[in-house]
């Protein structure tokens, strides 16, 4: 809620001779990339750190989890909103391009990292994972981890070195010949949008809302509710664990239909007036 419009805000405004994405995208990818060492390897850090191994508690690993959980937020979110952006400015005014190009992706995205959690045997790819401090639960989670950010780093500086940007100039010459600066603060061109949006922007603002609501309560607890109410099984054993990998298969499932579902809908929906309003209703 904060970091995305910031983000947003001084990439748009940002005047670095790399342009104005660049840089937001490489300091985002290296606080995700930081942010997962911490989250995956917070156990054995904790260890190193004094916490004793058992059925206690690990505050030291609890701490460096939240902190790393906690930059890998403001690192995914300052990512998405220059990414975004980048992938408008390329794609010039064709909404529709954008739109479904985001969409695919990310849909995409979400595939592949249901189908890393379904699969119990992931971190036999990275056997150094498995240690003292960290069960095969954990070391699977650092090997989807690992795959991941392979991916990201990849990714990110195969676009960065071949999609060229211009480098964005705030000011521009007016009539009486002198440079005009444009820039406004954040919190003016935020109340500023605001107030322009009428009624009927609000109430889709709304349903968003309530719909990502919906959406992050299911994905949070779906998966341990499959471990613990559909299989009857307890945190650590091995029928939570067929459940947690069922759940994360359902997951998978259901990004493939979701994503063929929104592309059949938008191929319907192209010729009929107000074509918005059957895709909102069938991603509902």
């Amino acid at each position: 809620m904060v970091v995305q419009p910031l983000a947003g805000h001084y990439s748009d405004n940002c005047t670095s001779r790399f342009g104005r994405r660049r840089p937001f995208i490489v300091a985002a990818a290296a606080l995700v990339t930081l942010a997962i060492i911490l989250t995956t390897f917070a156990a054995d850090i904790g260890h190193l750190a004094g916490d004793l191994l058992g059925d206690g508690s690990m505050p030291r690993a609890i701490v460096i989890f939240v902190v790393g959980f906690w930059i890998l937020n403001v690192g995914n979110n300052l990512l998405m909103s220059p990414s975004r952006a980048f992938l408008a400015d390329l794609s010039g005014d064709d909404e529709r391009k954008i739109r479904n190009a985001n969409a695919f992706f990310i849909y995409i995205g979400s595939v592949l990292s249901y189908v890393a959690s379904s699969y119990s045997h992931i971190h036999d790819l990275f056997p150094f994972t498995l240690t003292e401090a960290c069960d095969i639960y954990c070391a699977n989670l650092k090997s989807s981890f690992f795959i991941s950010i392979t991916l990201l780093l990849t990714l990110t500086l195969t676009a960065l070195c071949t999609v060229r940007e211009v480098p964005f100039s705030r000011s521009e010459t007016g009539a009486d010949g002198k440079k005009k600066d444009k820039t406004v603060s954040f919190l003016v061109e935020l109340f500023g949008v605001l107030k322009m949006f009428p009624k009927s922007m609000w109430i889709l603002l709304l349903a968003n809302c309530l719909a990502s609501l919906a959406w992050f309560c299911f994905f949070l607890y779906d998966t341990d509710w499959m471990g613990r109410e559909v299989y009857g099984g307890m945190v650590g054993g091995k029928l939570y664990d067929d459940g947690v990998r069922a759940g994360s298969l359902g997951l998978m499932l259901y990004s493939v239909v979701a994503e063929a579902a929104s592309l059949a809908v938008m191929f319907l929906a192209r010729n009929i007036r107000a074509a918005n309003w059957p895709a909102t209703c069938g991603g509902m």
